[in-house]
């Protein structure tokens, strides 16, 4: 196996300097090296400033056509493979030191074989275009790798924790991912609606009105009703009332109320106005405003209402981005004792953004490919009184309505810092990022969480959320509308 290895990464060295030259041509290049570039730009402020740079050339690098696919990608950057291979060499000569002896003759030459290639890799790494250096994660566990076979103390130390805890805790990852594809997959089966090869294809705008009778109803009418009226079968009694909003206070002359139902692109609002005068009261409406992406459908028509009676009417209003928006307005009318137009103010119904996002999932390569797409970011600094960072993500994760991305095996454990990443989409298709990166500082949870969209309303609200529900873990996280 190690000389499988060997052979994709093919000979070393992996970079080497040009050919040497003459004395006279060497000082000549060291005078070329030396020559400055300079040029005249224009700061920030509109002042004018002279910036000067130095030329060197950088090593070139050994690389063709018939090489092996491994050395082209080690040479292209991708230093993150080459320190995962070089990992597996030490793994390799570990365990076969632990069979044939450190002592071994062989042993010591794969040892030397292993310094040589580990040298050359970051020399290539380290003497490569700035587009294509090595990166210091990539460095220090290749470094790392070399202490490790040099110095008995740390492979003593290091030994279990590279040939038998990395083994474990990848086949714990492998079947955390098994499980959770089986999860998956059952969920998808159970969604899915068995429709047989010759089952007919209902149309409801192609039938005629004289075939349908009062009773006639397709099967699917019922549940597209529902849903157009922004209404869920699995939503009970207490969700219901937690979507009603007075509008006026029980004092007022005229009581008002409002259950807000929020469906995709469309909120219906269904006002109840109450009379609780003994007066008969014309011309009586509501007139309603909106700010944010919110427009207002149709305007509420006028009508009477009489002595402590009641009316009920919906109004329509149209969202067109993800966005937090609200509802204001007033209620006006004409009494019969008073020759004076009467307005009550109303309470502003808030829409919040929660009602249009919804947790979704995807693969950590998409994820960063939008991460490195999107353009909007906010940066929200961790001010919370919770003091512990699982608790904390938990928070926000319950706040938010987002899907936490990072496996649950890469969060346990007793640990004072915590990165992970929670990803959701609006029912306009826009996607909604978060980075949440935090540490336990002295009982206190300190950081930053980053959230980057497509637009700037989705990372905007996000962030007002978040800075309005991290504070106390106790608030619960109800949507507002």
């Amino acid at each position: 196996a190690i000389e499988v290895i060997y052979e994709c990464l093919g000979p070393v060295p992996f970079s080497k300097k040009k050919a040497p030259k003459e004395e006279d041509e060497e000082a000549a290049e060291e005078e070329k090296v030396k020559e400055a570039k300079t040029s005249v730009t224009v700061l920030a402020d509109g002042t004018y400033a002279t910036q000067t740079a130095l030329t060197t050339d950088a090593e070139e690098v050994i690389t063709t056509d018939d090489d092996p696919v491994l050395r082209k990608m080690l040479l292209s950057g991708n230093y993150l493979l080459g320190a995962s291979v070089v990992s597996s060499l030490l793994k390799i000569i570990l365990k076969t030191a632990e069979r044939l002896g450190k002592d071994n003759m062989k042993i010591k030459e794969q040892t030397v074989k292993f310094l040589i290639t580990c040298c050359s890799m970051i020399q290539a790494g380290q003497n490569a275009p700035s587009a294509s250096r090595m990166d210091r994660d990539s460095y220090e566990r290749i470094s790392f790798c070399i202490r490790a076979i040099l110095d008995p103390e740390v492979e003593a130390e290091i030994h279990d924790v590279l040939l038998k805890d990395c083994r474990s805790v990848l086949a714990d990852l492998l079947e955390e991912q098994k499980e959770f594809e089986k999860a998956h997959s059952a969920n998808g089966e159970e969604g899915e609606q068995m429709i047989q090869p010759d089952s007919i294809l209902s149309f409801r705008q192609l039938k005629s009105r004289r075939g349908l009778g009062a009773t006639d109803v397709d099967l699917d009418d019922e549940g597209d009703l529902n849903k157009a009226k922004g209404l869920d079968e699995t939503q009970g009694l207490s969700e219901h009332l937690a979507h009603v909003h007075q509008l006026t206070g029980f004092s007022d002359p005229v009581y008002a109320e409002a259950q807000v139902s929020v469906h995709d692109f469309d909120i219906v609002l269904n006002i109840l106005v109450i009379n609780r005068t003994p007066n008969t009261l014309t011309n009586l409406a509501v007139e309603l405003a909106t700010m944010g992406d919110l427009k207002l459908v149709e305007k509420p028509q006028s009508f009477t209402i009489g002595a402590m009676g009641h009316r009920r009417f919906k109004a329509n209003i149209k969202v067109s981005s993800t966005e937090t928006g609200q509802i204001f307005g007033t209620i006006v009318y004409d009494s019969a004792n008073s020759v004076d137009t009467t307005y009550v103010n109303l309470n502003e119904i808030h829409v919040d953004i929660m009602d249009y996002i919804k947790p979704a999932s995807c693969s950590d390569a998409v994820f960063r490919s939008m991460w490195a797409e999107f353009e909007w970011e906010n940066k929200v600094a961790v001010d919370t009184a919770i003091s512990d960072v699982n608790d904390f993500l938990q928070h926000i994760v319950e706040s938010t309505n987002m899907k936490c991305l990072t496996p649950v095996s890469a969060l346990g454990g007793d640990c004072n810092f915590l990165a992970a990443n929670l990803y959701a989409k609006s029912v306009f298709g826009e996607d909604a990022l978060v980075n949440v990166s935090v540490e336990k500082v002295l009982d206190k949870v300190e950081g930053y969480i980053r959230i980057r969209a497509k637009t700037q309303g989705i990372a905007l609200s996000l962030g007002d959320r978040i800075t309005l529900k991290q504070r106390n873990k106790d608030s619960t996280p109800v949507a507002a509308h």
